[in-house]
């Protein structure tokens, strides 16, 4: 299959070396240099893709996403800091009968971890003893504080009944890839759940994983429902 990367940086990189165990050739690439303000997106270069990988920046990822929801071209989208505008890009996606998975975090492991935190939040609902907080460090060059990840636990939790206050706090510092943590504490005990992300390449292997999904596929999805559904 033939795959576009949009957004060459560090994730874009690591995309393509890691493509082809996928089923992947990688046909195009775009950058800064190439596509600014979305020149790149064109139907004459799309016109032999299968699917797209975007891994751009906040400002520019709803852009492309219309740009490519309108070619007709399904997508991965693994930049985070836009999910205040996902009915603008739900709507671009739905006229161009496209397909989109995204996510705050692609990696398998970060999934599971979500699962085990929305039950421990489930259990311990009634118990008000118990407070909760939530906690994530990332390198000093993440632009979200707190990430989308963070944001998603919390979420997560409410939705499963925890509707006592959580309390949040966020770092960035070095060249740390990621560490999630869901902590609760009563006078009687301590309950710390961790997930601590070693390297990149869990991101951009969920991130193909989710691409070889959504070929031929329409509509909005989130990464969860790749693993799990």
């Amino acid at each position: 299959m033939k795959l576009a990367i949009v957004g060459y940086g560090k994730m874009g990189k690591l995309v393509e070396q890691l493509a082809s165990p996928f089923g992947f050739e990688v046909a195009l690439k775009l950058d800064i240099d190439n596509n600014r303000d979305g020149a790149g997106i064109t139907r004459d270069n799309f016109r032999s893709i299968d699917v797209a990988v975007e891994f751009s920046t906040p400002s520019a990822v709803v852009d492309n996403i219309e740009r490519l929801a309108s070619l007709g071209v399904s997508m991965v989208v693994g930049t985070t800091g836009w999910f205040d505008q996902l009915p603008r890009a739900k709507a671009a996606v739905e006229r161009g009968g496209a397909g989109l998975v995204y996510s705050p975090n692609f990696s398998v492991g970060m999934q599971v971890f979500s699962k085990i935190v929305e039950e421990a939040a489930r259990r311990l609902k009634n118990e008000e003893d118990y407070d909760a907080w939530a906690y994530e460090i990332h390198h000093r060059m993440k632009l979200d504080a707190p990430s989308g990840t963070l944001l998603r636990l919390r979420q997560v939790m409410e939705t499963a009944g925890y509707t006592r206050r959580i309390d949040v706090a966020s770092n960035r510092a070095g060249a740390i890839p990621g560490a999630h943590e869901i902590g609760f504490d009563s006078e009687a005990d301590t309950i710390i759940l961790t997930h601590t992300a070693r390297s990149r390449q869990g991101f951009a292997r969920g991130a193909l994983k989710a691409a070889r999904w959504v070929v031929g596929k329409t509509g909005v999805h989130e990464f969860a429902e790749v693993l799990f559904s």
